[in-house]
């Protein structure tokens, strides 16, 4: 992944925090002052974010951000993960900025393995949904992928989704996949979320490549997984959560997609702490 392309988001966070006229660190830091500071992890979890994380003291300069780890490893409480070494001034006015993107995409990651591992026997996937932070969506659908899920759609154009809205604005389900096929290229598949068994039956009936069962309880899952028959994708959604899911993840279903991954996560708490001054 090429984490430049996101220089003006992170020049724009550092901007945000105040980070180019923090001062704190002026009226405290001689300018020629250089240290080394501990990265600890205070949660356990699964890491992700570290090249964004070392991209912020690219660009702040003057820094280099070392890991002992790799996006994707199992980190503890208490753990050392790794370490920045370089100008005092620039380490602590480019802490918060590089916490905060690397605690994020770490919770992110985190939760999603959770989600994973309650499913890991069931051979069901877990996606992301759209539900994601204005302008963070790549980096937080790559934390997904990091924690062991698939990504959804990445945007509007990515792919065809027929939600309740355009059903009543078509009409009916059978009008909206009849109204897509004539606008869209044959190459396109076509998601319709369904929230009723006879929706299941008039989606699969109009020809839906992907069927969503959205808020559904267990028992009206298994009715659809046997209506459809493997005649379409099935994917379940809503209200998923670590208590939820078990019980949707149901022998048929190809996909579970679930907001909390982006919307709900915890960020993983983690610290600069230990700083030593070299000169």
């Amino acid at each position: 992944m090429n984490w430049s392309l996101y220089d003006d988001f992170i020049k724009n966070a550092l901007d945000e925090d105040g980070a180019y006229n923090d001062i704190t660190v002026n009226s405290i830091i001689p300018h020629n002052s250089e240290s080394i500071v501990d990265i600890i992890s205070k949660d356990d979890g699964i890491i992700a974010g570290i090249e964004i994380f070392k991209r912020v003291f690219f660009i702040l300069g003057n820094t280099k951000a070392t890991f002992k780890i790799n996006d994707g490893d199992k980190i503890k409480n208490g753990e050392i993960i790794g370490s920045i070494k370089g100008s005092t001034s620039i380490i602590l006015s480019g802490e918060r900025t590089a916490l905060n993107l690397l605690q994020r995409l770490s919770g992110i990651a985190t939760t999603t393995n959770k989600l994973c591992n309650a499913v890991k026997d069931t051979g069901v996937k877990i996606v992301d949904t759209r539900k994601t932070t204005p302008g963070m969506r790549v980096m937080e659908k790559y934390a997904v992928k990091i924690g062991g899920g698939f990504n959804h759609r990445f945007g509007l154009s990515d792919g065809i989704l027929i939600k309740d809205n355009h059903i009543a604005a078509a009409g009916s389900i059978k009008n909206a996949i009849e109204l897509t096929r004539k606008n869209t290229s044959f190459v396109r598949k076509i998601e319709v979320e369904t929230e009723s068994i006879s929706e299941v039956k008039e989606a699969l009936e109009a020809g839906a490549d992907i069927i969503m069962l959205d808020n559904m309880n267990a028992e009206d899952i298994k009715k659809s997984i046997k209506i459809i028959d493997k005649k379409a994708l099935i994917e379940v959604s809503g209200n998923i959560t670590f208590d939820t899911i078990k019980a949707k993840a149901i022998k048929g279903v190809d996909f579970i997609s679930c907001g909390m991954i982006t919307h709900s996560s915890k960020n993983l708490d983690l610290s600069m702490k230990n700083l030593r001054n070299i000169t």
